[in-house]
């Protein structure tokens, strides 16, 4: 397939494989920070919970999916899609089992373990790496549709949820987020029954990466290159999600109502929508690594926008920002990782930089109510955020200098 072929014919002729990506999106809904504070409120007055208390869990638990991550991220360079995905999901239906039915809070960090590893973790992991290896060409195109199954659960399941939540106990709704999964297996299953041959199988399939190597996940965590990356990898995930936890105190600290807040973020969902399928097509027509250094800047403005932000249309305005680099956020870095790295052992060196971001996730919350604890108002940290985003950014052009460097030379 060249490059010059229009997204819908793309998405018409691969529609098995792209639908397999995006459903494996959307499911790792079940296991995001977005979807599971929608009854943060609920687990805290069940089991008795301050804010402190449910933060320090969801901070244990995610941590240590997070470091389990880096071991079995590996598993995607093993197994078909058709295996591991649909074993990861029914153990992520399981999952939503236990959060239902657990009977105590020390049963907790255990809970959030397994929602964050097979959801936000092995999930993500199987979809994005599906996508880089089935695709070369159009690899930016496939991880921009795959991206849209995410996007969609995030713009409709909270609504969703908070309307069901009207009128079902809210137990019952994650029971029927198992059903849910166990529904989507055998649908899995036939989307992928002509499944492309995995490279980890089909040697001659292989695409090497910089210095026309096939890099292991050792080589990549022993040289710099890697660790340029990881602040890119950290930052959104971590400062992301603080946004996203602590967004009823920033409308307080603002002066304004919590639902007038909420009110705007479809924006940035939108937002979100457009720049993937525009840097999907661009990673194709232009290159990954050739759009790295730039795909961060709208994050820099936007955090520097909500801190100054006298009134909501300019967090609107910030929102918008934060969608159009969200898009480069989810195209670019995974088809970064294969053009690095070559696709021979993506899976195990993609699992380090899934592990990297979702320890991101962790701390992101946690650090930044610590440091409104201690003094440190949230307003201020947003500068700070963004002073992160902007030492990422220049962190970036190490990997850039290396691949054009390399293509120099060949």
């Amino acid at each position: 397939m060249t490059r010059d072929t229009g997204y819908i014919r793309f998405i018409r002729e691969n529609a098995p494989f792209l639908a397999t990506g995006a459903l494996l999106s959307f499911l790792s809904s079940f296991g995001q920070t977005y979807f599971i504070s929608i009854f943060g409120g609920e687990i805290r007055a069940q089991y008795g919970l301050s804010n402190g208390d449910w933060g320090l869990i969801y901070m244990i638990g995610t941590g240590a999916s997070a470091a389990v991550m880096v071991f079995a991220g590996g598993l995607a360079d093993r197994f078909r899609v058709r295996q591991l995905g649909i074993t990861v999901i029914l153990l992520l239906g399981l999952s939503c089992v236990l959060m239902a039915l657990n009977p105590i809070a020390a049963l907790l960090p255990l809970v959030v373990f397994f929602l964050r590893f097979f959801g936000q973790g092995m999930t993500t992991q199987v979809a994005t790496v599906a996508m880089a290896r089935w695709f070369v060409a159009a690899r930016g195109r496939a991880l921009a549709v795959a991206a849209i199954g995410y996007m969609f659960a995030e713009a409709t399941l909270p609504l969703l949820m908070v309307w069901m939540k009207s009128m079902v106990e809210w137990h019952l709704i994650w029971l029927g987020c198992a059903a849910f999964c166990l529904a989507m297996m055998p649908v899995l299953y036939r989307l992928l029954r002509l499944e492309r041959t995995p490279q980890s199988m089909s040697a001659s399939d292989h695409s090497t990466g910089l210095y026309n190597k096939h890099w292991t996940r050792m080589d990549a965590l022993r040289h710099p290159m890697f660790w340029a990356m990881a602040p890119a990898v950290m930052s959104f995930s971590g400062f992301g999600t603080a946004f996203w936890f602590h967004q009823v105190h920033f409308a307080e600290i603002k002066g304004w109502s919590h639902l007038a807040l909420v009110a705007v973020f479809p924006l940035g969902t939108a937002t979100v929508f457009l720049s993937t399928i525009i840097y999907g097509w661009a990673v194709d027509r232009i290159g990954a690594v050739r759009l790295l250094p730039f795909y961060l800047i709208p994050f820099i403005i936007a955090f520097v926008l909500h801190w100054y932000a006298p009134s909501l249309g300019w967090t609107a305005l910030a929102m918008i920002l934060m969608g159009a680099a969200g898009g480069g956020q989810a195209t670019l870095l995974n088809a970064c990782w294969a053009e690095f790295y070559g696709t021979r052992h993506l899976g195990s060196i993609k699992a380090s930089a899934t592990a990297l971001m979702v320890l991101g996730s962790a701390l992101g919350p946690g650090l930044s109510g610590w440091l409104i604890d201690n003094g440190i108002g949230f307003e201020a940290q947003l500068l700070g955020y963004a002073a992160c985003f902007a030492t990422a950014a220049i962190c970036l052009l190490y990997p850039v200098a290396l691949m054009k460097r390399s293509a120099g030379a060949t």
